[in-house]
C-alpha cells in the first residue's frame, strides 16, 4: 500500500453515537404509546426519516423535524403543544450528549499521526459535527474534517479531488459497510470495518463483504499492525 491518507469515520467510530438515538426513540414511542404499540412508533418513525433525508440530510436537527412531523400523522394532527415542546427537547438533549470517546481511539491517533494525513469524514449536521469533534478533544490529531452530506461513491471522488491524491492513497476506518466501506471500495481505495454494537438501520448491509482491499477489525487499535509494519 502506497498510502498518504488515513480517514476515520466520527460517530460510533470515534465517539459514541446510535444509542443516544435510541434512548430518544424510546422517549418518542413512550410519549405517543396511546397511539400505537412500540414497534409500529419506531417503523413510522424510520419511515418519516428516509422520507425526509434528501431534504434534510443525515443529523440531530433533521431528526427531530421527522419526529415532530411522525407524531403529527401517528396522531391524525391531534397531539398537543406540549408534546411537541417534548420532542423538541429531545432534541436539544441529542445536541448536548456527552462525547464518550471508543476504546483505543486515542491511542490510535496518536500512533498514527506524522506518519500519515488523518482526516476525518462523516456525515451530518455541520455544526453538531464540528462541535462533538470539538468536545471530543480530538481535533489537534486531523489535519481536515469533511462533514459529507451523503457518503456515496460521487462523495468520496469529491473529497480525494480536494485532497489532491488517487483512491489508491486513500485508506477510511469506520463502522458502517454501507457508507464507510463499499462505497470507498468501489472507487479504488481501501477500508477497514470496525463493527459497533448497534447500527441505524438504514445503515445495514445483510450480505457478506468480501474484497482484497478490505478488512473487519474487532477494535479501532487493531489497525495499527496494517499502517505501521
Amino acid at each position: 500500500m502506497n498510502l498518504k491518507v488515513i480517514a476515520f469515520d466520527a460517530d460510533d467510530t470515534l465517539f459514541v453515537n446510535e444509542p443516544y438515538f435510541q434512548e430518544v426513540e424510546q422517549k418518542f414511542c413512550a410519549l405517543l404509546s396511546d397511539y400505537l404499540s412500540q414497534q409500529g412508533l419506531s417503523q413510522e418513525l424510520f419511515r418519516v426519516e428516509i422520507e425526509n433525508l434528501d431534504l434534510y440530510g443525515y443529523g440531530i436537527k433533521g431528526y427531530t423535524l421527522s419526529m415532530i412531523e411522525a407524531a403529527m400523522k401517528i396522531s391524525n394532527k391531534t397531539i398537543s403543544m406540549d408534546i411537541v415542546e417534548k420532542i423538541i427537547d429531545y432534541g436539544k438533549e441529542l445536541l448536548q450528549k456527552p462525547i464518550v470517546l471508543l476504546d483505543g481511539v486515542e491511542d490510535t491517533l496518536a500512533a498514527l499521526q506524522g506518519k500519515y494525513k488523518l482526516i476525518v469524514a462523516t456525515k451530518g449536521d455541520l455544526k453538531d459535527q464540528q462541535s462533538k469533534l470539538h468536545r471530543s478533544g480530538l481535533g489537534h490529531y486531523f489535519h481536515h474534517i469533511e462533514v459529507m452530506a451523503d457518503k456515496q461513491e460521487v462523495n468520496y471522488e469529491k473529497l480525494l479531488k480536494r485532497l489532491e491524491i488517487a483512491p489508491e492513497e486513500f485508506f477510511m476506518i469506520g463502522n458502517s459497510l454501507k457508507s464507510d466501506v463499499l462505497p470507498v471500495l468501489a472507487i479504488g481505495g481501501y477500508a477497514v470495518h470496525v463493527p459497533y454494537h448497534t447500527t441505524w438501520a438504514h445503515e445495514r448491509v445483510d450480505h457478506k463483504v468480501e474484497h482484497p482491499r478490505f478488512k473487519t477489525l474487532e477494535k479501532i487499535i487493531d489497525v495499527m499492525p496494517l499502517l505501521l509494519e
